[in-house]
């Protein structure tokens, strides 16, 4: 099984990328998704959430309310840094285990883990690869306000909160842009795709060739 962490920056167009690897034949491991799992309602990393920022950041339902949250961690780096702490070692645990379980299932697939904190989190250990994704910052704020309906301030404000993406970049074995039309994205992530394959003929071994 070949492992490859996709991340990037908020809006930088890593679900698009995922959904063109995954069309291509990939498995995905969205943390979001898993994200999401970890702080359901009963969960612990839920309990310690709300015990941390209270009541303010539930809906009526008793669910966490994300863009409340959202709002609290992207303008305060020590509640950020709260709750990375709370919920990123058992986001890593289930990844685990999900790559376990894929590894007995399916031992010759492709897996991508889509994270975009996959250095923050701790989790470059568990890839053969790191892709990273990139575009220009007035297009990952263009995206960013019209995904999720913030003001440019904010929007701002969201893209400093995860810091300079030059770091990395230098730490990616690949970098795919997407600052131009979608085709371009999907010519760059086919390429990239048709490379791993060679390596992979040429090559079973993970970590044979760090530059896939």
């Amino acid at each position: 099984m070949f492992i490859i962490g996709l991340t990037g920056g908020i809006a930088s167009g890593k679900s698009t990328v995922a959904g063109i690897l995954k069309d291509l034949g990939a498995i995905i491991i969205d943390t979001d998704r898993v994200a999401r799992e970890v702080v359901a309602p009963g969960r612990p990393a839920y309990r310690e959430i709300v015990a941390a920022f209270g009541p303010r950041v539930l809906r009526p339902d008793g669910q966490l309310d994300r863009p409340a949250l959202a709002r609290i961690i992207f303008n305060d780096a020590t509640a950020r840094e709260l709750l990375n702490a709370i919920t990123h070692p058992r986001i890593r645990e289930l990844v685990q285990k999900r790559l376990e379980d894929l590894r007995r299932a399916n031992p010759e697939a492709i897996v991508v883990i889509e994270a975009p904190l996959l250095f923050e989190a701790g989790m470059e250990g568990m890839v053969d690869a790191v892709w990273a994704v990139t575009a220009p910052t007035p297009v990952r704020l263009k995206r960013l306000m019209a995904r999720d309906k913030l003001s440019l301030a904010e929007a701002e404000s969201r893209l400093r909160a995860q810091g300079e993406e030059t770091a990395r970049l230098r730490r990616a074995t690949r970098v795919i842009p997407t600052g131009g039309d979608l085709e371009a994205t999907r010519a760059s992530v086919r390429a990239a795709w048709q490379e791993l394959q060679r390596h992979l003929a040429d090559d079973p071994e993970p970590g044979g060739a760090p530059w896939v």
